[in-house]
């Protein structure tokens, strides 16, 4: 908050400057040592006795596995542990690999009842002819005019990655393939991926749509965790439609490592992409890769990375449930701070060799304004490991705080006053 809006509450009164939300834009990290960028301060906190435990003492790293992908990202679908990370946010043309937030806005129409496995799609004539046998890409072969059930156009466009099946879906669902991808945007932005944008429903080259390996190894996580009864599809090894059997497109399914799903992809643009997902006992793991010469490196490399993440790390407890994390600083309160801890214990997996420095950092917009109550969202835990961004975990309030007298509320608002600017 700028320090002429604290100015002309302080003259208003501590007791009113208190009681406004404040500096609701100034993003903090708590720990020792304090630096000041115009608008945001930052306090690095490095959790030296975990550190210190581990014996990190090996340089920063960019990469620890070298990859043949040109973009790259693996997560640990426990913990959200980031394993691999290559360039994950480069803009990409998303191929068949849009399919699978195709599939996300259908799976959500049937989760909230808004649509029916049992419901009947019309193929038209424009997904007959852009989709369909006279296109000459993938397609399940739906035949033009005939009804088809929604949970046999899922099939289709999930194990036989076709076009066909999604436009019909587009066209019944939104009207028109247009509207569909609107639609697929926007629930984009409502998961939480920010930079994803669609044109179409098949991944079919179009100007302005692209994807990043992040987003898409989160939507493939997003899709685990929201919609196990569907995600069963992305595991099916074949599927036969119109008397013709076609195989499952994704070649992990084949190797006898815990594949289950998802996706592969290829423009000439991105080259070979695929996302993939393993599970290993407790643990499953997913990937997106992009950027490939040829579908034998992509599914060698794709074995590679995933063999890998199975193998190179430990897994590590840094905070038990319940535990106090580290506190937020307060405006107006009876406490100088409030008291962070997750929902639940905080773990993380770090490389069993060349393990590089860990730093956990306190990130919130601050300082909080009280009354807090607990449970409140205040921020995040963001641990890094070397460079990598490896984590971040929600924070939440762990006790009560009230409003605090008013020469803590005036010692507060003189404190906005005179450093509140530099933030």
């Amino acid at each position: 908050m700028n320090g002429s809006r604290f100015a002309r509450g302080f003259l208003d009164g501590a007791c009113a400057l208190a009681g406004r939300g404040t500096r609701r834009g100034a993003a903090r990290t708590r720990g020792v040592g304090v630096t000041y960028a115009k608008y945001r301060a930052v306090v690095t906190a490095l959790i030296g006795v975990f550190a210190v435990a581990m014996a990190f003492s090996s340089p920063a790293r960019a990469q620890l596995f070298e990859t043949r992908a040109q973009s790259a990202f693996m997560i640990d679908a426990e913990t959200g542990t980031v394993l691999l990370s290559k360039d994950p946010d480069a803009p990409i043309p998303p191929a068949s690999l849009a399919k699978l937030m195709t599939m996300e806005v259908v799976f959500n129409a049937v989760k909230s009842g808004r649509l029916s496995l049992d419901d009947e799609f019309l193929v038209s004539e424009n997904a007959w002819r852009t989709g369909g046998a006279p296109s000459g890409t993938s397609t399940m072969f739906a035949e033009l005019k005939s009804s088809i059930r929604l949970e046999d156009l899922i099939q289709g466009v999930i194990v036989q990655s076709a076009n066909d099946g999604c436009i019909v879906i587009a066209e019944g669902m939104a009207g028109s393939e247009e509207n569909f991808a609107q639609l697929m945007t926007e629930r984009a932005r409502a998961i939480g991926l920010e930079k994803s944008v669609f044109k179409n429903s098949t991944g079919l080259p179009a100007d302005g749509q692209v994807v990043t390996v992040r987003e898409l190894a989160r939507l493939a996580l997003h899709i685990w965790r929201e919609y196990p009864q569907f995600y069963r599809y992305y595991a099916q090894p074949d599927f036969t439609w119109n008397n013709i059997k076609q195989s499952n497109r994704n070649p992990l399914l084949k190797m006898d490592i815990g594949a289950d799903g998802l996706k592969t992809g290829y423009t000439e643009e991105s080259g070979y992409g695929i996302v993939g997902s393993v599970k290993r006992g407790n643990r499953r793991l997913f990937v997106a890769l992009s950027g490939m010469s040829s579908a034998t490196v992509r599914a060698e490399e794709a074995r590679k990375v995933l063999d890998w993440g199975m193998r190179a790390f430990d897994k590590r407890e840094i905070f038990g449930a319940g535990e106090v994390v580290g506190e937020a600083k307060l405006f107006g309160g009876a406490k100088t701070g409030v008291a962070l801890k997750a929902d639940g214990p905080v773990s993380i997996f770090i490389p069993i060799t060349n393990r590089d420095r860990l730093i956990a950092r306190i990130v919130y917009e601050g300082p909080v304004s009280a009354p807090v109550s607990t449970g409140t969202p205040v921020g995040a835990l963001k641990v890094w490991v070397g460079d990598t961004l490896s984590q971040e975990t929600p924070l939440f309030a762990a006790e009560d705080v009230d409003v605090g007298p008013l020469h803590r509320r005036a010692l507060d608002a003189i404190e906005e006053l005179l450093i509140g600017w530099l933030r």
